[in-house]
């Protein structure tokens, strides 16, 4: 009966070991959950980082549009696929000008 309970002890030692020290153990999920929230920390940064450049491509490409809308009118600006037309008035003193 002795050697039945010290075995048994043994075996209970054994899982004990097993579970605390062991693969898959506490300590190893203690050092995942520490793994798991540093990278849940990392991805927030990250997403943040995202939206921010997002952003500043949609800005950009606003801005793109508000500048080129500024050299069209100001500048005549022409894109290689349109073709532009320059209308003139009469010229000063052709007498073609109505009086």
């Amino acid at each position: 009966m002795v050697r039945v309970l010290i075995c048994l002890a043994a075996l209970l030692g054994l899982a004990q070991w097993a579970l605390w020290r062991g693969e898959g153990g506490l300590g190893t999920l203690s050092s995942l959950k520490a793994a798991t929230e540093q990278q849940i920390a990392e991805n927030s940064r990250l997403q943040e980082r995202n939206r921010a450049l997002a952003a500043e491509v949609a800005d950009l490409k606003v801005g793109i549009a508000a500048v080129e809308e500024l050299a069209r009118s100001e500048l005549g600006l022409v894109r290689a696929d349109e073709v532009f037309f320059h209308v003139l008035g009469p010229r000063p003193g052709s007498g073609d000008a109505a009086e």
